[in-house]
C-alpha cells in the first residue's frame, strides 16, 4: 500500500515554537508561584524580597484618629478580624486604654496583595504617638520608615503636633501621603484643610494626591493601602541575603517568660532559629530560640532576611544587656562590620525624684525601673539619696505627661507604688571665684563654666549666694493654634507665665498661629490645663528647645517644725517666689492629719521665712472606744492602724507625711481637695 507524500505531510505534528513554550511555562509557574505566597505568606516567607516590603508609619496630632486607621488597615488585610468591641489594636498599654492616647510606637506587619498587579507585599506598620512629651518614640519610628501617612483631621485640620511631626519626616527625607481623615462628620471642611496643608507643607494636594477616608467606618480605606505601594519605595541601601547577617535593634521590651525580646530591622543576610549573632555593643553572643514578626502578635517565620523587621528571643535575662540602637551581626564574619550609627540620645527637659513607699521595697522598685527604661529608653535614671525618703531615683523626662505615664506603668505593670516629687527643670549656676566650686563644666550660657542643678538640693546655699555670678533656665519656643476668638486669652495666659511674642501669623479667616518664648519651668504643671479651658479644647501646643537665658532664680524651702523638707524643696523665679511659698503651705496644711504633736508648716525662700500655718496637736487611741472582750477586736484594729502608717513616711521631728502631700504640690491641689473632703 501506498501513502502519499500529502498523506504524510498531514499526519505531521507542527513544530512549536521554544520560546513562546518557554515563556508560557515562565508565565504559569509565576503565577502559581504567586498564588502559593498570597495562600500561605509565612511559609513563603524568605520570598519578601526588598523589593516587595514597604516601611512606613502614621504620623498626626494627638486624636486625629492614628490608631483607628491603624485597626482598618489590620482588618482589610485579614492581619485581624473584626472586633468593635476591642478597638486600638496597637495601644496594648493599659495606660493608653484607660487615656485613650498612644505613648508607645507599636509595630504591625500585614500582607497585601495589590488588585491590579496581584502581587502580594510585605507592609510593616508603625503606629506612633502623637502628643509632644513622646515625640522621641515617632523620630525613632521614622528612622526605619521609608515613608509616612501624614493623616490631617479634616474637621479640625493643621495642628501643632501636624506641623512638627511633619518636619521631623521631612528631615529624614520621607515620602509624605497626606490623608484627611474624619470626612464623614458633618463639620468636616477638606477644601478649607486642604488649602492649609498646601500653604504650610507646600505639598501637591490633587485629587489624585491627597485621600479623603473615615478611619471610623472605613470609607476610602482600602486605597491607602494602594497607595503605600505605589507611593513608598522599597528599602534601600541593603546587602543581599547571601551575605553576612547585620541589623539594628530599634526597640525592646521584657518578657516575664522569655526574657528580653528584640526588635530588629535586618540590613543584610538571612537569619534561622538556632543561628547564633553577636552584640556590638556588649560583645556577648546568643543563639536565636525564637524568631517571627509582629502580626500584630509575636509571629514565628522560619527566617528574617535582608529588608525584614521582625522579633528576636535570644535568652537576655538581664535588662542591661539590650542597648536600643545596637548593631547585632554573624560572629562568623570575616571582620566585625561597621556598626549602625544608633540613635541620638534623648534630652530630658523635666526632672524628678523618685522613691518607694516603704525602704524595704527599693531593690523591687530598681527591677522595675529597669525593665520599663527597656521599653523606654527616653527615660533617664540616676540613683539619689533623699534625707525624708531615704533612697531612691533621680528620673529625666521628656515632659509632665510622660512623668505621669510612667509612673502610672509603674503602679499597674511592675505594682510598684512611688512618691514622686514637684517636676523641676536643669538650671545653670555661674560664680564669681571657680576655684571655690567642685563640678564645673564647660559649655554653659555663652561657653561658661556652669555648674548643673537638677535637683533642689543642688541649688547654692544662702551663704554661697555672693559667690554666684548669675543663675539661667532653659527657655522654649511654643507654637499654639486657635481659633480667632480665643487669641486675647491666649495672649494673657503666656503673658502670665513670663512669655515674650515671636510672631503672629493668620492661617486662614477662622484660625491663628503664635509663636511665644517661655521659661520651661512656667509649662511644666497647669499651663497645658489652663491653655485647654481659656480656648474650651480648640487650642492646641507644641513646643522646642531654644537654650538659656539669665534668670533671677530663688529655692523655696517647706520646713515642718523648723526641719527642712528636701524633697518639698522647689527652684522659681523670684518674682512668683512668694505666692508659690503661700500656697504650697496652705496645700500642705490641707492633706496633713492632725497627729500627737503641733506641727508648724513654714516656707521660706533663701533662709528667710515668708508664710507659716500650724496644725494643733491630737491624741488619737484606736482602742478607746473598745470596753472590753475578745483580744482580737484589739488586735485587728491595732493592724488596722499599724498598715496605715506603712503608707506614711517619717520625716523631720517625727512628723508623719503623706503621700498626698506630694501628689498635691505636682496636681496643683487636687489631691488636696480630695483628702480634706475625706476628713
Amino acid at each position: 500500500m501506498r501513502i502519499s507524500l500529502t498523506a504524510l505531510s498531514c499526519c505531521k505534528t507542527p513544530r512549536r515554537n521554544p520560546r513562546l513554550l518557554f515563556a508560557r511555562r515562565s508565565n504559569s509557574t509565576s503565577a502559581d508561584t504567586e498564588a502559593a505566597i498570597t495562600a500561605d505568606p509565612i511559609a513563603h516567607f524568605a520570598s519578601f524580597t526588598p523589593d516587595r516590603i514597604r516601611n512606613f508609619s502614621i504620623i498626626a496630632h494627638i486624636d486625629h484618629g492614628k490608631s483607628t486607621l491603624a485597626d482598618r488597615l489590620l482588618e482589610l488585610t485579614g492581619t485581624i478580624t473584626s472586633d468593635k468591641d476591642k478597638p486600638r489594636i496597637l495601644d496594648k498599654l493599659k495606660v493608653e486604654k484607660e487615656r485613650g492616647i498612644t505613648v508607645k510606637a507599636q509595630t504591625a506587619s500585614m500582607f497585601y496583595t495589590h488588585p491590579q498587579t496581584n502581587k502580594t507585599y510585605l507592609l510593616n506598620l508603625i503606629d506612633t504617638p502623637g502628643h509632644v512629651d513622646f515625640s522621641y518614640e515617632v523620630s525613632r519610628s521614622l528612622s526605619a520608615c521609608q515613608g509616612t501617612i501624614l493623616l490631617v483631621d479634616a474637621s479640625q485640620g493643621i495642628q501643632a503636633q501636624t506641623v512638627a511631626n511633619f518636619f521631623l519626616a521631612f528631615s529624614e527625607g520621607l515620602e509624605v501621603v497626606p490623608v484627611l481623615n474624619k470626612v464623614d462628620l458633618p463639620g468636616s471642611n477638606p477644601e478649607k484643610v486642604l488649602n492649609q496643608i498646601a500653604a504650610t507643607f507646600e505639598l501637591d494636594t490633587s485629587p489624585e494626591n491627597v485621600l479623603h477616608v473615615s478611619a471610623k467606618t472605613g470609607l476610602g480605606v482600602p486605597a491607602v493601602l494602594s497607595k503605600v505601594v505605589e507611593a513608598i519605595p522599597p528599602p534601600s541601601n541593603l546587602g543581599s541575603a547571601n551575605s553576612d547577617f547585620k541589623a539594628l535593634l530599634f526597640d525592646t521590651w521584657y518578657d516575664s517568660y522569655v526574657g528580653v525580646v528584640c526588635l530588629i530591622a535586618v540590613h543584610s543576610g538571612t537569619l534561622k532559629k538556632g543561628q547564633r549573632i553577636t552584640s556590638y555593643h556588649t560583645k556577648n553572643t546568643y543563639e536565636v530560640t525564637q524568631l517571627g514578626i509582629m502580626h500584630p502578635e509575636q509571629t514565628p517565620t522560619p527566617s528574617l532576611t535582608a529588608g525584614q523587621v521582625g522579633f528576636l528571643h535570644l535568652g537576655m535575662k538581664t535588662t542591661r544587656d539590650a542597648q536600643i540602637g545596637d548593631t547585632f551581626y554573624s560572629p562568623t564574619a570575616a571582620e566585625v562590620p561597621t556598626p549602625f550609627p544608633g540613635f541620638k540620645p534623648a534630652k530630658s527637659v523635666v526632672f524628678a525624684g523618685a522613691y518607694p513607699m516603704d525602704a524595704s521595697e527599693f531593690p523591687k522598685m530598681q527591677d522595675a525601673i529597669d525593665r520599663l527604661t527597656l521599653n523606654d529608653a527616653s527615660v533617664a535614671v540616676s540613683r539619689e539619696t533623699s534625707n525624708a525618703l531615704g533612697q531612691g531615683f533621680r528620673l529625666g523626662f521628656l515632659g509632665t505627661l510622660h512623668m505621669d505615664v510612667f509612673r502610672q506603668r509603674l503602679e499597674e505593670e511592675h505594682d510598684s507604688t512611688v512618691i514622686n516629687t514637684a517636676p523641676t527643670v536643669s538650671y545653670q549656676v555661674s560664680y564669681v571665684d571657680e576655684r571655690k566650686v567642685v563640678g564645673l563644666e564647660a559649655g554653659g550660657y555663652e561657653g561658661r563654666k556652669v555648674k548643673w542643678v537638677r535637683n533642689p538640693a543642688e541649688f547654692p546655699e544662702p551663704d554661697d549666694l555672693s559667690n554666684v555670678q548669675g543663675f539661667y533656665e532653659p527657655m522654649v519656643i511654643g507654637t499654639l493654634i486657635c481659633p480667632l476668638e480665643y487669641v486675647g486669652g491666649l495672649m494673657e495666659l503666656c503673658g502670665s507665665h513670663r512669655g515674650e511674642q515671636m510672631e503672629y501669623t493668620v492661617m486662614d479667616e477662622t484660625r491663628v498661629l503664635l509663636k511665644y518664648k517661655l521659661p520651661m519651668a512656667e509649662i511644666l504643671t497647669d499651663f497645658y490645663d489652663q491653655l485647654k479651658s481659656r480656648t474650651q479644647g480648640y487650642a492646641t501646643f507644641d513646643y522646642e528647645e531654644c537654650g538659656y537665658t539669665p534668670a533671677d532664680l530663688v529655692k523655696v524651702n517647706l520646713l515642718l517644725n523648723g526641719k527642712p523638707v528636701d524633697a518639698l524643696a522647689t527652684i522659681v523665679h523670684r518674682s512668683r517666689s512668694t505666692p508659690i511659698a503661700k500656697e504650697w503651705v496652705k496645700r500642705l496644711k490641707n492633706v496633713m492629719d492632725r497627729q500627737l504633736i503641733e506641727i508648724v508648716i513654714q516656707a521660706s525662700i533663701n533662709g528667710k521665712v515668708v508664710s507659716r500655718e500650724t496644725i494643733s496637736a491630737l491624741r488619737k487611741d484606736v482602742t478607746a472606744k473598745l470596753y472590753g472582750g475578745d483580744i482580737t477586736r484589739k488586735m485587728k484594729l491595732l493592724e488596722k492602724q499599724k498598715a496605715g502608717k506603712k503608707r506614711m513616711k517619717s520625716v523631720a521631728g517625727g512628723i508623719q507625711l503623706p503621700q498626698e502631700a506630694f501628689l498635691s504640690l505636682i496636681n496643683g491641689g487636687d489631691e488636696g481637695g480630695k483628702q480634706k473632703g475625706k476628713k
